[in-house]
């Protein structure tokens, strides 16, 4: 099981000089991988996450970065797949993409002119992941759907191959966003209201997944958490035992502060048997 944080991008991690610092010290103590959340506008300070992540991957020479996650229908297609390309090369592989949908309740959002239902939502995110797994093929694309129109040639192709690893949210009871997991390379598992998943809904969400799956690949499972430090680990073992394999460390700026911050990550993550 790998041993991640999870990052707010703004408030007291609000600059990308702040989660550069972190990141380093994640590495150096231990930790498999830093994740940004990625918003436009939460509180202040609140930093790009793209932009962020690229002081972190300077900082940085083996951990695993990426968004957890991404609102991709509000993004220009051309724009996402050169930044994460880009961080993919500077960051030598090590750039994972968390997509989502979006939620159209948050300010950031909505503050902006972005629109359209979840089902709306919910189609574009399917077209446009179809569309980023063609740009960082190195290929021609000629693609023509609802939500897309494209002809351009080839990008260079990913570091990462066949691509750059594409991770989808989804929550327990979500039909729709399960399958669509399923055909990619990992599942963010989250609660409707929290980001905690039970250990035995996540046992259900990893099968539904797994059988809907028709890959070869491994399926990374994602599951948010909170230890006090690396030897709370009661948690952290059934999930492992219920599928998952990457454990998110969390932490919320209106639940402890830059020094706590900095504090949890020193320390290092559970220490799992």
């Amino acid at each position: 099981m790998k041993m991640g944080l999870y990052l707010p991008n703004f408030g007291c991690c609000g600059e990308a000089a702040v989660l550069a610092e972190l990141a380093r010290e994640a590495e150096d103590a231990g930790w498999d991988g830093v994740f940004v959340w990625d918003h436009l506008q939460v509180v202040e300070p609140t930093a790009d996450p793209w932009i962020a992540l690229t002081a972190m991957a300077i900082a940085t020479s083996t951990i695993r970065l990426g968004t957890l996650v991404t609102p991709v229908p509000r993004r220009h297609i051309a724009k996402l797949a050169r930044e994460v390309s880009t961080l993919d090369q500077l960051s030598s592989g090590r750039v994972v993409l968390g997509a989502g949908a979006g939620y159209s309740a948050l300010p950031d959002y909505s503050a902006f002119g972005d629109t359209g239902t979840a089902a709306e939502r919910a189609a574009k995110l399917d077209e446009s992941l179809t569309v980023l797994d063609q740009l960082w093929s190195g290929n021609p694309v000629e693609h023509d759907g609802p939500h897309y129109q494209v002809k351009t040639d080839g990008f260079t192709p990913t570091v990462q191959r066949p691509r750059v690893p594409i991770w989808t949210a989804a929550t327990k009871s979500a039909a729709k966003p399960l399958a669509r997991a399923a055909r990619w390379d990992g599942v963010i598992c989250a609660d409707a209201y929290s980001l905690e998943v039970e250990p035995d809904d996540l046992k259900v969400m990893v099968e539904k997944v797994k059988t809907a799956r028709n890959l070869d690949t491994p399926l990374d499972v994602i599951r948010f958490g909170r230890t006090k430090n690396p030897k709370d680990t009661s948690v952290v073992e059934a999930c492992a035992l219920a599928g998952a394999t990457w454990w998110m460390e969390y932490t919320f700026p209106h639940i402890t502060d830059i020094e706590g911050t900095h504090k949890r990550v020193r320390q290092g993550p559970p220490r799992v048997a």
